[in-house]
This record gives C-alpha cells, sequence and structure tokens, in this order.
C-alpha cells in the first residue's frame, strides 16, 4: 500500500516539516513514532526517505541522547530545501500531523499512555472502552455501552484524534466547570 502522501518528495517535505518544527534533536525511533501519528506515511517509505535525506545532507547527526542513541536534525540545507521543494501536501495535513507528534513527544517525555478499545455485544450493541495513565498511575478509565459498533469505533476514532481534549472536557463536566465547553 502507497503512503497517502505520494511521492518520495512529498514525504521527504513532510519528514522534513516534522523534525523541523518540533525544534529539537530526536533519535530515529522518536521521528519515526512522530511520522506514524497519521496514516500518511508506511513505514519502509519513511525509513528509505530518512537514510536518503541523512545521504544527502538534509538531515544530520546531533549527538546522542541519555542512552547513547544517535540524534537527528534538519540541517541548514534541508531546511532550505524543504521552504523551496512545492509539495502537493494540505496544509490541514501538515498542522494535523505536527500536532499529533507535539503530542506524542510530550506524552513520552510525561509517561503518558493513553488506551482505547471496543468490544462487539451479541445484541447488536458495542461497548466502549478509553482511558489515560501517566507513569503508571490510571487518570481516568470510561467504559460506555453504545447502541452500535459504528458509533464506538467513531468514538474510539476520536478519543485517538484528541485524548486531551476529552480528558479535559470529561473533567470539566464531572467537576462542574462546565464553562469549558464554551471557551
Amino acid at each position: 500500500m502507497p503512503s497517502a502522501l505520494g511521492g518520495k518528495r512529498n514525504i521527504k517535505v513532510f519528514i522534513l516539516y516534522l523534525m523541523q518544527n518540533v525544534r529539537t534533536p530526536q533519535t530515529y525511533v522518536t521521528i519515526n513514532d512522530m511520522i506514524m501519528q497519521t496514516d500518511y506515511v508506511m513505514y519502509l517509505d519513511f525509513s528509505e526517505c530518512f537514510y536518503e535525506m541523512l545521504d544527502d545532507g538534509l538531515i544530520a547527526e546531533a549527538g546522542e541522547d541519555e542512552e547513547g542513541q544517535k540524534l537527528y536534525e534538519v540541517t541548514a540545507q534541508g531546511r532550505m530545501v524543504a521552504q523551496q521543494l512545492h509539495s502537493d501536501i494540505l496544509p490541514t495535513i501538515l498542522e494535523e500531523s505536527l500536532r499529533c507528534a507535539l503530542r506524542y513527544l510530550d506524552f513520552k517525555r510525561r509517561g503518558v499512555k493513553i488506551f482505547c478499545e471496543t468490544h462487539a455485544k451479541p445484541d447488536g450493541t458495542a461497548e466502549f472502552i478509553c482511558g489515560v495513565e501517566e507513569n503508571g498511575k490510571q487518570l481516568f478509565r470510561t467504559v460506555m455501552t453504545v447502541d452500535c459498533p459504528a458509533r464506538a469505533h467513531q468514538m474510539e476514532q476520536n478519543f485517538r484524534e484528541r485524548p486531551e481534549a476529552i480528558y479535559k472536557g470529561l473533567w470539566a463536566l464531572l467537576s462542574g466547570k462546565v464553562n469549558y465547553l464554551f471557551t
């Protein structure tokens, strides 16, 4: 299955855009995980483009992290190429992907993990389960029975896209601070 962004040029622009806007060197695994937060780029396409950009001097090693893994950053040449290359990528895709990448990095730094699943029931309804943990401590867990599996899957998708907003909204509703919903 080809990447949703199309050709290598778009994939390279996408990678450079995210790396440049994160603004701190990251390990290969972290960059890969940032890219994989959305389904726009397949792993093999990412890997191939990443190493081509490394060979071409668009990305360079920038030291090591505390575990001794290599860190990478966009070079001046990479920034120039990213600005000059014309891309077919919609700005909304870039913005959404950057938001997801920054959330991933924040969650990783804070030890936050989200969980979400759905289960179809024999009566045609479905169970939707979601929650958030931080450093192994459960912040919240919600179980809901909904009218159909399709609704449960939609709820799962919404939760995965914006778990922090759902957590904040649930907190506001349950604590009586519903003004959050109107600001």
